[in-house]
């Protein structure tokens, strides 16, 4: 048996709702459907990608491993089938085409952005690589790109794009079990966490070299695994691992999330837009969004108090510095 999108889709349902039940559902078949389908999967690769138990399913690091190369592939065809619906079904009107890198001001954002330029025909692109998505809006097929760039790790911005800061030092947190000792303090010191795995995602511009500067320079060496984002939290919420994440998460029950002594983590959030683009009214409608979601999250929300940017933050375009 060939591996096929459909295949991935399955394994990356599986990892997300940690339960072959839940997946089967949000798939839409049934559960001894989705055993078989696995079964053939794992036979066809040679190996276990999922420890089964009565607590749900958990990723093998094989199966971390194929899922890390096999989200973005599910994501890049998901985009291309959204995007070419959107295509056939467009109109003469206008069209804005959206790139960004995760963020969770992107909802708020591509909503002001509907209500702003009703009948604009809007269709988003998300990829965990910022250069891919600037070497995308250079080439056209994109108008505008929100991306991060990783302190001490600089974009590759190709010539003729125009900019716009939306946050110049965008302090990175540490996200953990809620029972780790460290969680019980309100920031947290790199050497709190020096026997904690670290996980990272590879394939994210500049996040790995970032990570392994700052440890470095901190004199700790902490055991790293390398994956995806969701996958780390499965982790984290077992006391397995610890992540980077951004400030504008919001704590769940089962995850805690800390800012980091000094913030020697940080990135700083861009705009990017080919010439031509109503870049003003795209800074203005996503500073507005950012400045929603980033005074919305309580530890986030506490840092910019004790900065003394939280006022500026909520009147004002977030042209922020630490």
């Amino acid at each position: 048996m060939e591996l096929e999108v459909r295949h991935l889709r399955v394994l990356c349902a599986i990892a997300d709702t940690g339960s072959l039940h839940k997946a089967a559902r949000q798939l839409g078949m049934s559960q001894p459907s989705l055993t078989t389908q696995l079964r053939r999967i794992e036979n066809s690769l040679g190996a276990e990608l999922f420890s089964r138990g009565r607590t749900g399913c958990r990723p093998t690091p094989l199966g971390r491993s194929l899922l890390s190369r096999a989200r973005p592939l599910v994501a890049d065809m998901a985009a291309l089938v959204t995007e070419t619906r959107a295509a056939a079904a467009r109109t003469e009107g206008p069209g804005l085409r959206v790139g960004s890198t995760a963020s969770r001001a992107l909802p708020g954002w591509l909503r002001r952005l509907r209500q702003r330029l009703p009948g604009t025909d809007i269709a988003l692109r998300m990829d965990v690589s910022a250069n891919a998505l600037l070497r995308t809006v250079a080439a056209g097929r994109l108008d505008v790109a929100f991306v991060h760039e990783v302190e001490g790790c600089p974009l590759r911005v190709p010539e003729g794009l125009e900019r716009r800061v939306l946050v110049a030092r965008e302090p990175q947190f540490v996200s953990m079990a809620p029972d780790h000792p460290a969680a019980a303090r309100p920031v947290v010191d790199l050497a709190d966490l020096a026997g904690d795995h670290w996980m990272v995602d590879p394939t994210v511009d500049g996040e790995w070299d970032g990570l392994r500067r700052v440890l470095a320079a901190a004199g700790i060496d902490p055991p790293l695994l390398h994956g995806d984002y969701h996958t780390a939290a499965s982790l984290i919420v077992l006391g397995e691992a610890v992540a980077p994440c951004q400030p504008t998460s919001v704590p769940r029950e089962d995850m805690a999330v800390r800012p980091l002594r000094g913030d020697p983590l940080a990135v700083r959030l861009l705009l990017y837009a080919r010439p031509g683009a109503p870049l003003d009214t795209l800074y203005a409608e996503l500073a507005t969004a950012y400045r929603e979601v980033a005074l919305r999250a309580a530890p986030y929300r506490e840092w910019l108090h004790r900065q003394g940017t939280a006022a500026a933050l909520s009147v004002g375009p977030c042209m922020m510095t630490a």
